[in-house]
């Protein structure tokens, strides 16, 4: 039985094991991307406390006013008085005409069309605003960064969603699960002698003994915080393996969940300004941080997503629709209230980045992503040593024979 297994683990292996070996090496690049950023870019994360803030629509004026065609997506605040502003901002594509984006905007309203209108009227620029002076303290467009360039090799090869690249990355991720379970089953020692063997690394042995130890001990240690990590990077990538997380929970997929409320549209009456909208807001006052976007039609409402202070993860938002008109709350979907599905999805990402449980968890994220680098490597040498050895064999029987 172990020869089958040992013949699945090879050749899933040599099939996907540079891109396996490239996904772990962008995911441990990725671990620590929010605390990279602002250590380079401090001055346009962080700002001095000063006594007062400045008004939410003044900070959004000065961040608008900054780049040419802008329309406002969203504003996040920070609770924490050192945090700056982010105003994200909705930037006219170059080599798009004024025609072209409304036509675009007004597309059949299918599931694809809403999905594809969503995904562009996403905020393309976030700015950077000292909420007591009012000063742009930086601009960022994640899609021209690093980190973004890192993270689509990551996903997609760089090529794209829906890409041949995607596809690849997506079965190498699968072909991941199938390497680590068989790795486990060909690790099992028979007896307590050979698995305190394998629990160590014989540092003083010969080459090919530290080659094997790096693969099979490693692969031991870290094999559960990896599979851990595939499943969740399955989930991500897989329609089917998201909605048997949904099946799981016993609750029904996104997609199929009630559609949020709509503002009651009043001819002759303006919309309010956001700022009013976020004074009548008292879950404010408890939380670590919130977004809120603005309506996009006339029947449209400002949606206030709210990150209450202790909440386990930045995606455990509640979230309040919100009248344009009346300023009056009109729905409310609270993480608590959430169907399990959903409870369990906004868990999937963080623990995939390791960032479920702040630094602690990142750190271990980190050194498992790195450890899993070893695997490719030693792996492929292995196999050569046992195709020297092979090779070794049939040229001395041959020898022999003659």
């Amino acid at each position: 039985m172990k020869t089958v297994f040992r013949s699945i683990h090879l050749y899933l292996s040599l099939a996907a094991g540079i891109i396996i070996f490239c996904s772990c090496l962008t995911g441990t690049m990725l671990v620590f991307e929010d605390e990279t950023e602002h250590a380079l870019h401090h001055e346009r994360y962080f700002a001095e406390p000063q006594k007062q803030r400045l008004p939410t629509e003044q900070l959004i004026f000065s961040a608008i006013k900054t780049v040419s065609k802008a329309k406002l997506g969203s504003v996040k605040v920070y609770v924490d008085a050192e945090r700056t502003v982010e105003v994200g901002l909705i930037v006219p594509e170059k080599g798009k005409s004024e025609e072209q984006r409304k036509s675009q905007e007004h597309r059949p309203k299918n599931t694809e069309a809403k999905e594809k209108k969503q995904e562009g009227a996403r905020p393309n620029l976030t700015v950077f605003v000292n909420p007591y002076t009012g000063q742009v303290t930086g601009q960022l467009n994640r899609r021209q960064s690093f980190f973004f360039t890192v993270e689509m090799l990551h996903r997609f090869l760089l090529a794209g969603k829906d890409s041949v690249g995607n596809k690849i990355v997506a079965f190498s991720t699968l072909f991941f699960l199938f390497i680590l379970i068989t790795g486990v089953v060909l690790w099992w020692p028979k007896n307590k002698k050979i698995m305190r063997q394998r629990l160590r690394y014989k540092w003083d042995g010969s080459r090919k003994r530290l080659v094997h130890d790096l693969h099979i001990v490693t692969g031991f240690y870290t094999s559960a915080f990896l599979l851990v990590i595939v499943f969740t990077g399955l989930i991500m990538t897989f329609s089917w393996a998201n909605k048997l997380l949904y099946a799981i929970a016993g609750s029904k997929p996104v997609s199929e969940q009630p559609k949020p409320p709509t503002s009651v549209f009043q001819a002759g009456i303006k919309p309010l300004p956001i700022g009013e909208i976020l004074a009548l807001q008292e879950e404010l006052d408890k939380s670590a941080s919130y977004t809120i976007r603005p309506p996009r039609d006339s029947a449209g409402t400002y949606t206030l997503n709210v990150l209450q202070k202790g909440a386990a993860v930045e995606t455990a938002n509640d979230t309040y629709f919100i009248d344009q008109y009346s300023g009056k709350v009109i729905g409310t979907q609270k993480f608590a209230d959430k169907s399990a599905g959903q409870r369990a999805r906004a868990f999937v990402k963080p623990i995939h980045t390791g960032s479920i449980y702040g630094l602690k968890t990142k750190i271990i994220s980190f050194i498992v992503c790195l450890l899993s680098l070893v695997f490719p490597v030693t792996g492929v040498l292995m196999w050569l040593n046992r195709i020297k050895k092979k090779t070794g064999k049939r040229s001395t029987g041959q020898v022999v024979v003659n």
